[in-house]
């Protein structure tokens, strides 16, 4: 029993990362090249650094939105069946 809460949380965190690694990378790579352009220009604008982030996260998702919906719900699948297969006689 508590191999199989073990394997659940080992797989939701590996989903988790499957998610959110793309994401974290994006908005990573995208607030240096940002800070670089303001340290450059001098410009000190809150807004320049947000809006290009969340564009950034906006168009990730909107790629690879399929995909991280296929993780999620493969996860679920087997979080559900596995569940199923305990409790069951």
């Amino acid at each position: 029993m508590f191999d199989h809460f073990l394997s659940l949380s080992y797989s939701g965190l590996a989903t988790a990362a499957i998610i959110l690694v793309p994401l974290l990378v994006a908005s990573l790579v995208v607030g240096l090249a940002v800070g670089i352009f303001q340290a450059a220009t001098q410009i000190q604008e809150m807004t320049l650094s947000f809006l290009p982030k969340m564009a950034a996260l906006v168009a990730i998702l909107y790629l690879a939105g399929p995909f991280f919906l296929r993780a999620l719900t493969n996860f679920a699948e087997q979080d559900f069946s596995s569940l199923w297969r305990m409790i069951g006689p």
